[in-house]
């Protein structure tokens, strides 16, 4: 069965996403379309490249994940076709798929289909379409473009580390106001090596112990743990974490070992 997966800043409220999927369904009728999320924020191309990041090893090898942030024409920009762990991705070349990677993609075009005029300023429901369709037929990615090996780089800011601490930082708020960081398991457990720790952030606030899940603390208190991203989270038990600790994106959180 075809997938194509939507990930878009095209909100809830304009045609926009009407037109996007309407334009797969002409040409796909019985493809299984799933969004995993229309509200990004407008190009916010780091917040999408989290939530595709974490999203799209879920689903069945050979989707297709069509990606709409940021994807206004531009002569600099180009629209690619991407095979990564058996899944495809198709977007623009504007430094999403850097964040979105951990690796080189196992194949890259550069999309040459050629576009409808009257899409010029909406490619996602003219090139994006057609190359997604085509993937989802199990079409040749070589059939839609030219291969190349470089993708446009986009940095994000990386925790710094020493012996006894890590200096992370708050990258995505989710819808429950969970406050994510970018301090992963796997990097608070090899800088741990067993040592008890204390997580400090803004407030003065801290703490200095791992939950397994949100309902470990009474409601209403703080608390941190490793959430379905692996990363670090701090979140209060059925409350606000991000606007009662008055944490946003950006901000700064640390981690002293003991």
């Amino acid at each position: 069965m075809a997938i194509i997966t939507l990930t878009t800043d095209l909100g809830d409220r304009d045609i926009y996403q009407a037109a996007l999927k309407g334009s797969i369904l002409k040409l796909l009728p019985n493809v299984t379309l799933i969004d995993i999320t229309h509200s990004v924020s407008t190009f916010n191309v780091p917040q999408a490249a989290f939530i595709l990041k974490n999203s799209y090893h879920y689903f069945p090898e050979e989707t297709v994940h069509l990606i709409g942030v940021d994807t206004v024409y531009h002569e600099d920009v180009r629209y690619l076709a991407i095979r990564y762990q058996n899944h495809y991705f198709v977007g623009a070349d504007n430094g999403i798929f850097s964040l979105i990677f951990d690796r080189i993609p196992d194949e890259i075009v550069e999309i040459n289909i050629l576009q409808d005029l009257k899409f010029l300023h909406f490619p996602i429901a003219d090139i994006f379409v057609k190359a997604a369709c085509h993937l989802a037929e199990k079409g040749k990615l070589t059939d839609i473009g030219i291969p190349i090996i470089r993708l446009e780089k986009k940095m994000t800011l990386r925790p710094v580390i020493d012996k006894s601490v890590i200096k992370g930082s708050v990258i995505y708020i989710d819808s429950f106001q969970n406050v994510i960081t970018n301090i992963t398991k796997d990097l608070f457990d090899e800088v741990q090596n067993g040592r008890q720790f204390v997580l400090y952030f803004k407030r003065n606030e801290s703490i200095n112990k791992l939950s397994w899940h949100y309902n470990e603390v009474p409601e209403g208190e703080k608390l941190c743990l490793f959430g379905i991203s692996d990363h670090l989270e701090i979140a209060i038990n059925k409350g606000n974490a991000s606007g009662l600790l008055g944490l946003n994106v950006g901000d700064i959180v640390r981690i002293e070992f003991l």
